[in-house]
């Protein structure tokens, strides 16, 4: 990268209600000096943070009634790396960018008609885009002469057959953006690295990867390249999750529309008030479903552990049979009950687990005579933004 041995790059990972970021040695290089999210950016901002020891550095809750606005937020972010990278030059930032569309495949250098280019991809996931675009634009008026990198989320994915981006749809509408893409791909592309680091013969053979959070989705490796995914156009597709709907069928939503729901109220059920929100009518947070005693909150873990197996069921018949599975993010790291009746759903491939090694979120948890190897990685979405950033701005 350039600048000095010990410059630094600071990933930035923005979504709809949080800002996530971590500040990194040169090519993303572990671990990071520090690590950090603001919760509901919308409404009582909270900042926490901690340096690379997990000791914590930051725990700062902004009043309701005077929060600031993004651009004062993530002012927040750049002071506190300002703080703790002491006399170490911060060389670039990096990004998230949820959507890369058809043509962008590899992370690429922020110039302003590169920002244009992604402004122009919007319409593909409103939703979405314009929150990870806001600090990049943010970064390029108040720092001009900090250099920006973007990584997207669908680049993992181009390496899908073309049969697996086709949608059923009249063929003139590809040319509108209509094809399936794929989401998640930096966290799947942080599993395939660590897969060769760790276990290079299983990377080397047939995996799914379960990337169970907020959002959930699953993927499937070939010698760690995308073969098939479960989201498609959008990232609503697939799997049930926390507040989205997942695979639904479309004559459901015309229905709703017969009705007289109006696009926005579709569109907010889809996203905010379906999955395991809307099954549950309780919550959304799979800690608290599984807390519950509610018959509902059953229903919903069911119908979740149920999603994941018929849809593996669908990758496996892609990739040909099945020789790993792997769980990660959120809920897949950090939920042993989940993992447990999804691998139970999913007993069919000669896959037992080891019952005391997944209680205790090990790395590898399946059992001795199992046909499947199934393993727990915690996933760096940071990591692979930063490590991209240092590479490109080299």
């Amino acid at each position: 990268m350039t600048g000095p041995a010990g410059g630094l790059v600071l990933a930035l990972n923005a979504g709809s209600s949080s800002l996530k970021f971590g500040l990194f040695g040169a090519a993303g290089a572990m671990p990071a000096m520090l690590r950090g999210e603001i919760e509901d950016l919308s409404g009582r901002p909270r900042l926490r943070a901690a340096d690379g020891t997990g000791v914590a550095v930051a725990d700062r809750l902004w009043p309701a009634d005077a929060a600031p606005g993004f651009p004062q937020l993530l002012d927040a972010v750049l002071e506190l790396a300002d703080t703790v990278r002491a006399d170490r030059r911060l060389v670039g930032v990096g990004h998230r960018i949820v959507h890369g569309g058809a043509d962008f495949h590899a992370p690429a250098r922020v110039t302003p008609a590169l920002l244009a280019a992604l402004e122009a991809l919007i319409p593909l996931d409103p939703l979405h885009m314009p929150h990870c675009l806001a600090p990049v634009r943010i970064l390029a008026q108040t720092r001009p002469d900090l250099a920006q990198a973007v990584a997207f989320d669908t680049a993992f994915h181009h390496t899908l057959p073309a049969v697996a981006t086709w949608m059923t749809l009249p063929r003139a509408l590809r040319a509108e953006g209509l094809r399936r893409y794929g989401f998640h791909g930096l966290s799947y592309e942080f599993i395939a690295r660590r897969l060769r680091q760790d276990a290079p013969e299983l990377a080397r053979g047939r995996v799914i990867v379960a990337h169970l959070g907020a959002g959930a989705s699953l993927c499937a490796l070939r010698d760690g390249r995308s073969i098939a995914t479960t989201m498609g156009f959008s990232t609503l597709d697939g799997l049930m999750m926390a507040t989205r709907c997942g695979h639904v069928d479309p004559g459901a939503i015309l229905y709703l529309g017969r009705k007289g729901r109006s696009f926005d109220e579709i569109e907010t059920l889809l996203y905010d008030a379906s999955g395991l929100l809307g099954v549950s009518e309780i919550s959304g947070d799979m800690r608290t479903l599984l807390a519950s005693d509610d018959p509902r909150a059953r229903e919903a873990l069911d119908l979740f552990s149920y999603r994941i197996a018929t849809e593996a069921g669908g990758l496996v018949s892609a990739l040909g049979g099945l020789d790993g599975l792997v769980f990660t993010a959120g809920v897949g790291a950090h939920a042993p009950a989940i993992r447990a009746a999804a691998c139970g759903r999913l007993a069919w491939l000669g896959l037992t687990l080891d019952p005391a090694a997944n209680q205790a979120g090990r790395d590898r948890i399946s059992g001795p005579d199992s046909a499947i190897d199934v393993r727990v990685i915690a996933t760096d979405e940071e990591a692979m933004i930063a490590r991209h950033a240092a590479e490109t701005l080299a």
